[in-house]
């Protein structure tokens, strides 16, 4: 079986939940499977073909479409470019597995064109990031559509969650029997324990400390992380660990509500997984504030991290955190209800580890990437 994944984001050019999800399942699929991905061209890539276990295709935007007439534009006619060139090509595979908005339209051309098998796994869905609108504009409204037209082709839809399904059901009307839910996964032999001295002091921290890690995003609920650290106890201050920026003026934004708190350090900037995982290994909280997750890949990487999680109940966060425990779940938006969330836990050293083991068990047991890759190949099989 050859199946060929398209994604906007594949090492080394990774930023988010989803790139990290089809680098893992690919590098484990690939155990099985004839796997090929198409991918955007970056500064730090080259786009002659690259085969080892996976080849990887790289495609360059058209560069006339760069100057467009606003930066949401711009983005849109981007993807829209690269998703043309994907196709290209003459595709030749069983399945094509496409993922986010965009990339979903190269997988109804690739079907329209080529005759393939058509899959998508639905990382977070546009109707329910409203405020991507502030970023985009009026290309907000094409990026929908383009991942109405990309999933409503396609034969099989995964969900990465329960509440993801009911989601995708209710924002484009796809049958129930069509959507398969299959969650994310994690490294659970990299994605362990490892405290690491040196990589807290590269970066002046110091014990104890709370730590949100995540793309710089309304999404991701930082600056209820922020407001919050205003009711921590003396001495224990906020590590906020963010990556490129989901719209215009947001690192301003930040930048000013850190420096009026004073006891928050921020370091903007994407980290190595090693110091990532030094950071979740060290803390004494991992905080996940999400106003909307189809899953929370960050919440099992500090899970694995053997640490204790305060997330709020949305989404596919309520399949994978447990609450009391391996954390507290917390109402999205209520900064009031995270720092006393947060605050129970540095008081009880004991339920501090105790949920840390009971994230660690669960993790284990539940969300390998072995596991993922088994129920995802079921799904191939499936298909065809």
């Amino acid at each position: 079986m050859k199946v060929i994944f398209l994604t906007w984001e594949y090492p080394p050019n990774v930023y988010g939940g989803a790139g990290v999800h089809v680098r893992y399942l690919t590098e484990t699929l690939a155990r099985h499977i004839r796997i090929e991905v198409k991918t955007p061209l970056t500064g730090k890539t080259s786009a002659k073909s690259e085969k080892g276990t996976i080849e990887v295709l790289r495609y360059e935007p058209w560069d006339f479409l760069q100057q467009a007439s606003s930066p949401g534009t711009e983005i849109l006619l981007k993807a829209f470019s690269v998703n043309l060139a994907f196709v290209r090509d003459l595709i030749e595979c069983d399945i094509v597995h496409s993922h986010t908005w965009y990339t979903n339209l190269a997988g109804f051309y690739a079907k329209e064109l080529y005759d393939v098998k058509l899959v998508a796994t639905v990382h977070s869905l546009e109707p329910k990031r409203p405020w991507k609108s502030e970023a985009m504009g009026k290309a907000y409204r094409l990026s929908s559509w383009a991942e109405n037209i990309g999933l409503n082709a396609c034969d099989k839809v995964i969900a990465v969650s329960k509440e993801d399904k009911n989601d995708i059901m209710e924002c484009y009307g796809i049958e129930e029997q069509r959507i398969e839910v299959i969650p994310n996964g994690i490294d659970i032999k990299k994605f362990r324990r490892r405290e690491n001295p040196s990589i807290l002091k590269k970066y002046l921290i110091s014990k104890p400390y709370v730590l949100f890690l995540g793309r710089l995003s309304r999404q991701k609920g930082v600056f209820d992380a922020v407001e919050a650290s205003s009711s921590l106890p003396k001495g224990v201050k906020l590590v906020v660990v963010t990556g490129k920026a989901d719209e215009i003026g947001l690192e301003e934004e930040l930048d000013k509500k850190v420096k009026s708190a004073g006891n928050i350090l921020w370091i903007n900037k994407m980290l190595s997984e090693a110091e990532i995982i030094a950071l979740y290994s060290s803390c004494s909280v991992f905080v996940s504030p999400s106003i909307y997750e189809p899953f929370g890949i960050m919440n099992l990487e500090a899970m694995a991290c053997s640490k204790p999680v305060v997330s709020t109940k949305v989404g596919g966060i309520k399949d994978v955190v447990v609450d009391g425990a391996t954390g507290f779940l917390v109402s999205p938006g209520s900064s009031g209800e995270l720092a006393d969330a947060i605050n129970r836990i540095l008081a009880d050293e004991n339920l501090a580890e105790r949920m840390g083991r009971t994230g660690r068990k669960t993790v284990e047991r539940e969300f390998s990437w072995e596991r993922v890759a088994e129920k995802t190949l079921n799904l191939y099989k499936k298909m065809l």
